[in-house]
């Protein structure tokens, strides 16, 4: 199940967690470099921590996060039960997933009925999906479709996702206020874009995926103003994946 990925700032394509998923990052001599704008502080000093918005992508060794047509699925990492392992355990580290309407409508199509070890983190944590179409994107996640005995725990989630259709900015911002655990946000070269442009990633979770594409869909073209990333952690799995986490410096 991999959306294909579009130019609009609405169209997430594919996410980072598919009917076959795992992480893959970009290697850390490649993105260690990477240049992004200077965030602005989300709130004055002394008040409470935001809620951050961690931005989870897999990534080819040359940069690219789907193939030119907008195909993720080509970065589907090598079979890795120590990796797959290790993301399901960390796909219970947030409170809220966050996506756009394209993958909002592969994902609500596929992960309540699937049977894959992530379909527990992925259908019982809330959903929020970005989308210009309003409350009508919700009709993706109606179970009337499936047969009810396939269906998972918490599967019912998706019909009731919290629909963002404002400005962008100010919709982050106020997810961000709220109490909880991290959210993830999954790209989408134009969606994860977005949130680059308008300078709302906390922090970067790249799975760098041991292939090279040669040409496809990058996220950090066209940033300017650049600031460096600081290296938080790389973690390295048998099969060659290695996630490679970083924060604005």
């Amino acid at each position: 199940m991999q959306a294909r990925e579009t130019e609009g700032a609405d169209d997430i394509a594919g996410g980072q967690i598919s009917s076959n998923p795992q992480k893959n990052p970009p290697s850390q001599q490649q993105v260690s470099g990477l240049l992004l704008p200077k965030r602005p502080s989300l709130k004055p000093a002394g008040e409470r921590a935001v809620r951050e918005l961690i931005l989870k992508m897999f990534m080819s060794l040359d940069g690219f996060v789907a193939s030119a047509d907008g195909n993720p699925g080509v970065l589907m990492p090598p079979p890795d039960p120590a990796g797959k392992a290790w993301n399901v355990e960390r796909a219970w580290d947030t409170s809220l997933h966050i996506v756009g309407a394209n993958t909002f409508r592969g994902w609500a199509g596929y992960w309540p009925i699937a049977a894959d070890a992530f379909a527990a983190p992925m259908n019982q944590i809330p959903k929020a999906v970005f989308s210009k179409n309003g409350p009508a994107i919700l009709e993706a996640g109606k179970l009337d479709k499936h047969k009810p005995e396939a269906l998972q725990p918490g599967a019912e989630s998706w019909a009731k996702a919290y629909v963002a259709s404002g400005d962008l900015v100010e919709e982050i911002n106020t997810l961000k206020a709220q109490d909880g655990k991290p959210m993830f946000a999954y790209g989408g070269a134009a969606f994860a874009r977005s949130l680059i442009t308008h300078n709302l990633v906390d922090q970067f979770e790249f799975a760098i995926i041991p292939m090279v594409l040669g040409k496809g869909l990058a996220i950090f073209d066209g940033v300017a103003q650049p600031r460096r990333l600081t290296l938080a952690s790389s973690k390295a799995f048998p099969m060659g994946t290695i996630v490679n986490t970083y924060r604005p410096a």
